[in-house]
């Protein structure tokens, strides 16, 4: 009975992984499709978001009913709750990747970038992908550390996202006020997209520790260069406390998990 239990465990974090690699393949493709002008490749986006909404409404459900027939508690429950919240932020991600889909097929044959935005649109998009992988991997791993790079690797989303404001606010601009509302859109799905991700990790830093990530960055002391056993059953390694394993392969900073 409790293999089951633990095999439905695991299956719903299956389904998180399989939505954040769907994800991150519809805003690549979203991005293609608006800088080509595809218009085959943006209903392809466009049409491929409903399995995210039935992966994330089945994966809701069997959520609650594992709530409701094994009433978990402890690590199990942090597991399921976060699960859901992570599901969510992974389906707005969808939606974002159709976001930029749909301004493709509202401009089509046009382009809705000018040319000489494509390399930052492209960056941006490159970036997004980049970052939902790393969230699945995350989610697979169960990886702290990782998951706290997320939200520094972020910081070029929006470094990117002022580039294009700056392009907008130039007396040089020259594409008119349709374009600039189209490029303000596109800036902030990404940034947005990018957002949803980091959240993601966040929410994996609090499913294997119990602490929300920014409470985890104010408590860690740094230890540079140090890397052995530690007394609470951890080991310090590099600057950061990796803390001990817990059930289902997850590190729980509390040694009552």
């Amino acid at each position: 009975m409790r293999d089951a239990y633990h095999e439905e465990l695991d299956s719903i974090g299956d389904g998180l992984v399989e939505m954040a690699r769907l994800v991150g393949s519809a805003i690549g493709r979203a991005t293609t499709a608006m800088l080509d002008a595809d218009l085959k490749l943006a209903e392809s986006v466009i049409e491929a978001d409903q399995k995210v909404d039935e992966l994330q409404h089945d994966l809701e459900a069997r959520a609650i009913a594992l709530l409701a027939r094994q009433q978990p508690v402890a690590t199990d429950l942090r597991i399921v709750v976060t699960s859901l919240r992570m599901s969510a932020d992974l389906e707005r991600s969808g939606d974002l990747a159709q976001h930029v889909a749909k301004l493709a097929r509202l401009r089509f044959p046009e382009r809705a970038v000018p040319r000489d935005l494509h390399a930052t649109i492209l960056e941006m998009g490159q970036l997004a992908q980049r970052l939902m992988a790393k969230a699945a991997e995350v989610i697979i791993t169960k990886d702290v550390d990782l998951a706290l790079q997320l939200e520094q690797d972020d910081d070029e989303m929006d470094l990117l996202h002022r580039t294009l404001f700056q392009h907008l606010i130039d007396e040089r601009w020259k594409h008119g006020i349709e374009t600039a509302v189209d490029v303000t859109l596109l800036g902030r799905y990404y940034e947005r997209y990018a957002d949803h991700a980091v959240a993601v990790a966040k929410r994996v830093v609090y499913l294997v520790t119990g602490e929300h990530a920014d409470e985890l960055q104010a408590d860690i002391q740094p230890v540079t260069g140090v890397e052995g056993p530690d007394p609470s059953g951890g080991r310090l390694r590099g600057d950061r406390l990796s803390a001990p394993m817990g059930p289902l392969g997850l590190r729980s900073r509390s040694p009552g998990f």
